[in-house]
């Protein structure tokens, strides 16, 4: 079994700063996916509008060539309604009422930053908007308790109840991670637990903390091209996405926009 302790790695104050820019960059990608989304567009669309931003810098996503059944296709997975997540672009067109979770990664100097959001399409159910509330409010319920001394279980738990308490699911498949020269390091960090539990939170630590939430089920299952996927009774699913370090002044986000604000569209 790995080990997730041997797996982190502490960041220096310098690596923090290329992290940060590398969040920047990936921000800014996510942003113009959000402002492409629309009916019509299709999901290579998005793709390749992240792509122009990652061109724009010179840099590359650590998604393209991922190893799994296959070597991931693309820079961004974008993933619609009951795919919650490692959705392949391509010739699907988006539709009014449709939501798209868009994740995408940057590397930047030899390091990674890693971030999400999830886009209405055009006019969304009051249901939808919920979902997409709750999920991303949970992100930053869980940012909240990312501090020195404070361990794992204390974000995991956070975000469970969070989201329990408004009537919707955790997934108990996928995780938030550690992040830096990997795209994947310690500690592994759910969105489900015990407070008090797991792994401490040390200054330097850098972690990719991912809600992803269910309307009906915390089940899922893999699609036939075997990197999509989707809930298990097709319900809808949204998915947020920070790359945020633990300082001695508490949690930072590296994954926000050159102005300090978070990519996405307004609803």
């Amino acid at each position: 079994m790995m080990s997730w302790e041997r797996q982190i790695t502490i960041k220096s104050k310098r690596e923090l700063e290329i992290m940060r820019t590398a969040g920047k960059i990936n921000a800014e990608a996510l942003q113009a996916v959000a402002d492409l989304t629309q009916p019509g567009v299709t999901t290579a669309e998005l793709n390749a509008a992240a792509d122009a931003v990652l061109k724009k810098y010179g840099v590359y996503s650590p998604f393209f060539n991922y190893p799994g059944a296959y070597p991931y296709p693309a820079s961004t997975t974008i993933s619609v309604n009951e795919e919650l997540v490692h959705g392949i672009p391509g010739k699907r067109v988006l539709k009014e009422g449709d939501i798209v979770s868009v994740d995408c990664g940057t590397v930047y100097e030899g390091f990674v930053a890693d971030s999400a959001i999830t886009v209405p399409v055009g006019e969304v159910s009051e249901l939808t908007r919920k979902l997409l509330t709750v999920t991303e409010e949970s992100l930053y319920v869980g940012i909240k308790l990312m501090a020195p001394g404070n361990r794992v279980g204390d974000v995991s738990s956070a975000i469970q109840n969070f989201v329990e308490d408004k009537g919707f699911f955790v997934t108990r498949e996928y995780t938030g991670h550690g992040v830096g020269r990997d795209m994947h390091e310690g500690p592994q960090v759910p969105n489900y637990g015990v407070p008090g539990r797991g792994i401490l939170l040390r200054p330097g630590m850098t972690i990719a903390l991912e809600p992803m939430v269910l309307i009906g089920t915390p089940a899922t299952r893999v699609l036939k091209d075997q990197w999509t996927v989707i809930s298990a009774d097709r319900s809808l699913t949204a998915h947020y996405e920070h790359t945020v370090a633990i300082t001695e002044d508490g949690p930072v986000i590296l994954t926000m926009l050159e102005d300090g604000s978070k990519p996405g569209r307004k609803m």
